[in-house]
């Protein structure tokens, strides 16, 4: 129940500082930074080893390329707006049904792995949290501030896409519950292989003139050290 809430929470944060500072995109994409740092240090610290300390075979590799290969084909009906590129659908004014089944397979499919999560607060869930907040902000951007809609008013598709996006990894989570436990490792390495490209595109991706960002550096520091003081915390603990 408390993941749940996590997931659902952080949906909805995320949704909210899009309401309120869905134009100052600058933010977007730096809270984006912050959160690749964050989900690439989860990945290769976290979830990698737990991918192949768990004894499920030399084929785990496939699974990782799979979930990148998978991420990419959903990046052709979102058109990156993982990644902050949402100029290409505010052309439009509206919300294409592509991006919607992309965002919902993406959040859906990084729930299946958390029904055999054995603590609450896991690494994972929390990579996934804090990946949600900027994808959300992007999101709640977009729907608030798109054809001239006020800030105070959310049309009911709005809502429902709201909900259908804060509810997908939740499902997921669910779906997971029926399947095989030893197969946690292959959805594992699926959806790391999905936050390694995620995370490598934003970090990567290049600047207008390639100059030195010190800013996007700061950043992705910020958002390594933060998932290392909580790999250091999780251990610890344990």
């Amino acid at each position: 129940m408390i993941t749940v809430l996590l997931l659902v929470m952080s949906v909805l944060a995320g949704i909210l500082l899009g309401k309120y500072f869905g134009k100052r995109q600058k933010l977007a994409k730096n809270l984006l930074i912050l959160s690749a740092g964050f989900l690439i240090t989860v990945c290769l610290n976290e979830v990698f080893p737990q991918v192949y300390s768990s004894g499920a075979g030399n084929g785990l590799g496939i699974f990782v390329i799979a979930g990148v290969l998978l991420q990419m084909i959903l990046e052709a009906l979102t058109k990156g707006f993982e990644h902050g590129h949402f100029h290409h659908h505010n052309e439009h004014h509206i919300l294409p049904v592509a991006l919607m089944v992309g965002l919902f397979i993406h959040a859906f499919i990084e729930g299946i792995p958390l029904a055999n999560e054995e603590e609450t607060f896991s690494p994972y869930l929390l990579g996934i949290v804090f990946h949600n907040i900027p994808i959300s902000f992007i999101l709640g951007a977009f729907l608030f501030n798109r054809n001239g809609e006020s800030r105070s008013s959310a049309s009911y598709p709005s809502l429902l896409i709201i909900a259908l996006f804060a509810l997908a990894s939740p499902l997921g989570m669910l779906l997971g519950n029926y399947f095989n436990p030893d197969l946690q490792p292959y959805f594992l390495a699926i959806v790391g292989g999905i936050f390694l490209h995620i995370s490598s595109v934003i970090i990567f991706e290049s600047n207008k003139n390639h100059n030195i960002d010190w800013l996007k550096i700061g950043l992705v520091i910020l958002g390594v050290s933060l998932a290392l003081m909580m790999h250091l915390f999780h251990h610890h603990a344990h």
